[in-house]
């Protein structure tokens, strides 16, 4: 079976996204099929992964604002996915590519497309009132829903606005997580001690610097901490448009932004290292960068809002309200609880989440 999985959105600095199309297309190669990326990116490139999969890159423009993120014409994509002649299309982008299930109708192939985020929670940020953001986005997910044979969501979280239309075609897969990659034995004191410049307890966030995932309400966390005489020191791994503001932001607190980690190898021991990771975006469909920490053995503090509550459960982190002092209270409550039990607990509840089973998934999806 020749499966093509088409994104746009995807870069060098890409995160989440990035992550499951590699992890989902090598483990499709390793179960017997033929697989095709496309994405978009500076100039055409066709290209041989170590996994296995073809990667083709056709060439986009920037969009503004995004911090280098690009998007191909869907022209250029349909093009090529003629010369293709894929027998799956697995499409992540319900935006600017959700034209491709329509194409793949009219040539009977089957399709899918992953919801990597929620319409309504993007539109209500960015855009409108909450009743209006969910009456455009029930519009628009209908209309994606009919044009897919199947519409995957990886939480329940991800999956509620399409069940809120009625949606009959939705299923459910969870993302996995690299447990060789990330693995509490790679916890580096020394480092942590360099990194920690003094403090009792390490503090680590990881991810994109981008408005939705609210990383000020991590800054704003350790300033309730200090304030509250806790030692304690955040390191920030990541970048992005809203990095000029938090450094502005982070004066005069015990912050240090690290900036983008092009090794994976490298942010695996950082959360590792760490004593507690913050992931405060309310959007979160689910939310890789935390599932690493916890496969660290790193306890995360997520927001209530987000998909992660179905993740995180007590001993491994916690779940809070949109709010600073709900999060450095619960920072508190982890770092009162005895080191050993709490990343234990993080890495058991992360080795429930491998990636074979989520290929498993997406092939039942796709068969």
């Amino acid at each position: 079976m020749h499966i093509v999985q088409l994104a746009n959105f995807y870069g060098p600095r890409s995160g989440g996204l990035r992550t499951a199309l590699h992890h989902l297309g090598a483990g499709y190669v390793a179960s017997g099929h033929r697989v095709t990326l496309v994405v978009p990116g500076a100039r055409y490139a066709d290209e041989l992964l170590p996994d296995g999969v073809r990667r083709v890159t056709l060439p986009a423009p920037r969009i503004p604002g995004t911090g280098g993120y690009r998007a191909v014409d869907p022209y250029r994509v349909r093009t090529l996915l003629r010369a293709l002649e894929p027998d799956r299309l697995e499409v992540s982008d319900r935006l600017t590519l959700r034209g491709m299930g329509r194409w793949a109708r009219e040539r009977g192939v089957p399709s899918v497309v992953i919801s990597h985020e929620r319409l309504d929670r993007l539109l209500e940020q960015f855009l409108l009132p909450g009743p209006v953001a969910r009456r455009v986005a029930d519009t628009a997910n209908r209309r994606m829903a009919a044009g897919y044979d199947k519409v995957v969501c990886t939480t329940a979280f991800a999956r509620a606005e399409f069940d809120r239309i009625g949606a009959p075609n939705v299923q459910r897969v969870p993302l996995g997580v690299d447990l060789r990659a990330f693995t509490p034995t790679l916890r580096d004191d020394g480092w942590r001690h360099t990194l920690s410049d003094g403090a009792d307890a390490l503090i680590v966030h990881c991810g994109r610097l981008s408005p939705e995932k609210h990383v000020e309400r991590s800054v704003d966390t350790v300033a309730e901490l200090t304030e509250s005489g806790a030692k304690v020191r955040l390191v920030v791994a990541g970048d992005g448009p809203r990095r000029r503001a938090l450094e502005r932001r982070a004066r005069g607190l015990p912050v240090t932004f690290l900036g983008f980690l092009a090794d994976r190898t490298e942010v695996a021991r950082l959360l590792a290292s760490a004593d507690v990771s913050l992931a405060p975006g309310p959007h979160e469909t689910f939310g890789l960068a935390a599932l690493e920490a916890l496969a660290s053995g790193t306890p995360v503090v997520v927001s209530a809002s987000s998909a992660l509550r179905e993740i995180v459960r007590p001993g491994c982190g916690a779940a809070v309200a949109d709010h600073a002092p709900a999060f450095a209270t619960a920072v508190t409550g982890l770092l009162d609880s005895p080191e050993p039990d709490r990343r234990a607990a993080a890495r058991a509840r992360a080795e429930e989440f491998a990636w074979p089973v989520s290929v498993r998934g997406m092939l039942s999806v796709l068969a």
